[in-house]
């Protein structure tokens, strides 16, 4: 049996990101809610987010996501070996979500699969993606977060509405010399999967928001800080920390505790709302094309959600 050449790491090459064009503002909420704008951010700190049409879907958003991640990396269709699509979101769960995307960017007979583990998917599928290329199964990977929330969602109920949005976040995975993606520390508390839930097609999405929110204030810095531990990084050199943007007072309780006094802490959450496995690629897509990270420095990424599921690493920023 003849082994493949295995990577002695893996990193990042690229980010691309998509937002539906459709702005939706509390004040736009406020016209069908008892709802305004004060108390929407002083919950949950967003002010905007944005909202696909019904003729969108969170394949249609995520090849556009794709396809920006692989045009700037340089990479051509016939360079990616898997492509796996972060999501929970699908009107129906069979065909998958990847192997549509995959064939609409042109690349031919990947590897593909979904990963559902809520908000913590994408940093699920690029734990996996980087094992995968270290273990020289793939040597490309095209790893997406895509979502449509607002199919889930009551948007006559305050609790959900003012929260969740569409969009969709990639990452192309590629071999390297030196690790630039650190280990995952995944795991999950299903003793709590009753706290965000659909239960069928019939319903929609139902969060318990006190009981998520004492969990991720109190349970997921350890997290943080393991993951720092294990890719050998203090929090002090991280250049950014981009937690899942789930709720303002949640990322800025958890940037605390973290004591990454150097980092940029991503709020995309403001204007983009929670967009589920899509959040974190999105964010560093955006913070990247604003100037706000810096291309070779270390950010934290840490994804938190239903299940409930949580994953967190270091990586190197492209």
């Amino acid at each position: 049996m003849k082994i493949p050449d295995i990577a002695p790491g893996a990193r990042i090459l690229a980010f691309g990101h998509y937002q539906p064009a459709h702005v939706v503002t509390n004040d736009d909420l406020a016209k069908t809610m008892d709802t305004n704008d004060e108390w929407i951010q002083s919950r949950v700190g967003i002010k905007e987010r944005r909202v696909a049409p019904a003729g969108e879907s969170v394949e249609d958003m995520a090849t556009i996501a794709g396809g920006k991640a692989l045009a700037a990396s340089g990479l051509s269709p016939e360079d990616v070996d898997l492509v796996i699509v972060a999501t929970c979101t699908l009107e129906t769960q069979i065909p998958n979500a990847s192997a549509i995307v995959a064939h609409r960017l042109g690349i031919q007979s990947p590897g593909a699969f979904d990963v559902n583990a809520a908000c913590a998917g994408f940093c699920y599928a690029l734990g996996t993606a980087s094992a995968v290329v270290r273990g020289g199964s793939a040597r490309h990977v095209l790893v997406i977060g895509a979502e449509k929330l607002s199919q889930w969602v009551d948007w006559t109920d305050r609790s959900t509405a003012v929260i969740f949005a569409d969009g969709a976040g990639a990452a192309v995975v590629g071999p390297a010399d030196t690790p630039g993606i650190g280990p995952v520390v995944w795991g999950s508390a299903g003793d709590k999967a009753d706290a965000i839930v659909v239960k069928d097609r019939q319903h929609f999405l139902h969060q318990e928001g006190q009981t998520v929110f004492r969990w991720a204030t109190t349970a997921l810095h350890p997290v943080a800080l393991e993951a720092c531990r294990r890719a050998g990084v203090e929090p002090s050199e991280l250049s950014a920390f981009v937690p899942h943007q789930a709720n303002l007072r949640i990322v800025e309780a958890i940037a605390r505790k973290l004591g990454a006094d150097n980092a940029v802490i991503a709020r995309d959450i403001v204007n983009a709302g929670n967009t589920s496995a899509a959040s974190i690629p999105l964010a560093l897509s955006r913070m990247l094309e604003r100037g706000e990270v810096r291309s070779g420095g270390l950010a934290l990424v840490l994804g938190f959600g239903a299940g409930l599921t949580y994953a967190g690493q270091v990586i190197e920023i492209p």
